[in-house]
């Protein structure tokens, strides 16, 4: 694999392998350790990255899916795709997948990266979203294990990332605050706090730790395995306490372009997804994450400005068309801009080399909504577009779109991808029928 990975391996418990790090952690920082913490010291190959995007309103599905008789290789572009033709060997699209028993139509978007069922039932609560489950692998090899990105996003009610203990990440919605943490370094006093701070966390820790473990010797078997999972998740916090204040003497990255001017209204929906690309693309170029999740909460947002065009009403209004001829044109519109958008970040990441690789053949770009059509609030025949990653593109892998295939499996294909050890998340079968590595 040209990844490097931390591989836990079936035969070794996560705890165990959990153990077995911690006395390694322990150890001070040593020149030999370098290549854990940057990329420019090693000599390995470039690593795999990925950007997952969910437009909660989707797509006009007959405007973004191909004839079902045209597959393969040979199928003709839907109008939409059609936008993106110059990239056409380098992105598949799928029809007929969907993520198995994620109903509940609006409250399906938290589900997008996580597939966990039935999110708009009471008492549900979510799992751990595609993201985190690499960044617990790999986040320590850059300065941020992730980033969560949204646009026009309810906060604290919607996001593509969540831990592996169902809790949700907020988003990020400023460029401008996203540039800052890429590139902006503080100055020395406010560094100072900032590790004084995360000394701070680390003692927690510790302490907590320490006045738990006298628990062990007073409760039954079953509270001790409940013991051991809770010290499992304190040393995996203070593994990554540690590994942030590392990073903190580490002097960021140096780009050319400026910091971005945040839009004001979210009326501005369009400049805010082209600098939120701008800002994963910059993130990458950097090695300073190698997981971004975007969250367009169209949803929650108004009549858009987009140049050129009269748009009228709400975007969510607007998705509730009813076959209204003026409202289909104004959606259509958007989903063009949205197709504008995705072209351009294509030929920007094809546009860096490293290695005799684009980034765009490094880096997996999954597209699409957990609404197959907006309009009836469908979570079945979902719009997917996967591009680059270093898979065999240009085709259109067609499933039964009455009897959906589990978009899962494309999940666990990535995580392989990555060199990950796996053959299961969320409820996948497998991994994902017909996509090939290149």
């Amino acid at each position: 694999m040209n990844t490097p990975f931390i591989s836990v391996r079936r035969s070794v418990s996560r705890r165990s392998f959990l153990r077995g790090a911690g006395v390694v952690l322990s150890l001070p920082l040593l020149d030999a350790m370098l290549p854990a913490f940057s990329r420019a010291a090693s000599s390995v190959q470039p690593p795999r990255l990925m950007l997952a995007v969910c437009n909660n309103l989707g797509l006009l599905p007959e405007k973004f899916f191909p004839e079902q008789n045209t597959t393969g290789r040979g199928y003709t572009l839907s109008p939409y795709l059609e936008m993106l033709r110059t990239h056409r060997d380098h992105f598949t699209v799928f029809s007929g997948v969907w993520h198995p028993d994620v109903d509940g139509g609006h409250p399906a978007d938290n589900c997008f990266l996580t597939a966990a069922p039935h999110p708009g039932s009471g008492g549900f609560r979510n799992t751990i979203s595609l993201d985190q489950y690499v960044a617990e692998q790999i986040g320590h090899l850059t300065r941020f294990p992730s980033l969560t990105l949204g646009v026009n996003v309810q906060q604290g009610q919607r996001s593509l990332s969540w831990t592996g203990g169902g809790v949700l990440i907020p988003c990020e919605e400023k460029p401008s605050e996203v540039f800052k943490r890429l590139f902006l370094r503080g100055t020395p006093l406010e560094v100072r706090a900032q590790e004084r701070r995360l000394a701070l966390g680390e003692s927690i820790m510790d302490a907590v730790a320490d006045q738990t473990r006298s628990l062990q010797r007073d409760v039954g078997p079953r509270d001790r395995e409940r013991l051991d999972q809770y010290f499992t998740g304190v040393r995996d916090l203070e593994q990554r306490l540690a590994k942030a204040r590392e990073w903190e003497k580490k002097p960021k990255p140096v780009v050319k372009e400026k910091a971005p001017h945040d839009p004001e209204s979210p009326r501005e929906y369009m400049d805010k997804t082209r600098l939120m690309y701008d800002m994963a693309r910059l993130a990458f170029e950097t090695d300073s994450t190698r997981l971004v999740t975007l969250l367009l909460d169209s949803v929650n947002s108004p009549a858009l400005d987009i140049e050129g065009a009269h748009i009228t009403d709400g975007y969510h209004n607007l998705s509730h068309h009813g076959k209204s001829s003026t409202k289909l044109k104004q959606l259509e519109t958007i989903d063009r801009e949205h197709m504008k958008l995705l072209d351009t970040l294509f030929t920007e990441l094809k546009s860096k080399r490293e290695g005799g690789e684009t980034l765009l053949d490094r880096t997996m770009i999954l597209y699409g909504s957990n609404l197959g059509n907006a309009n009836t609030h469908v979570t079945t025949n979902l719009p997917v577009l996967f591009a680059g990653g270093g898979f065999k593109h240009g085709r259109h892998l067609a499933f039964d779109r009455e009897r959906n295939y589990p978009l899962p499996n494309l999940f666990v294909s990535m995580l392989q991808r990555f060199g990950l050890e796996t053959d299961k998340f969320a409820t996948s079968t497998g991994t994902m029928r017909g996509l090939e590595m290149a």
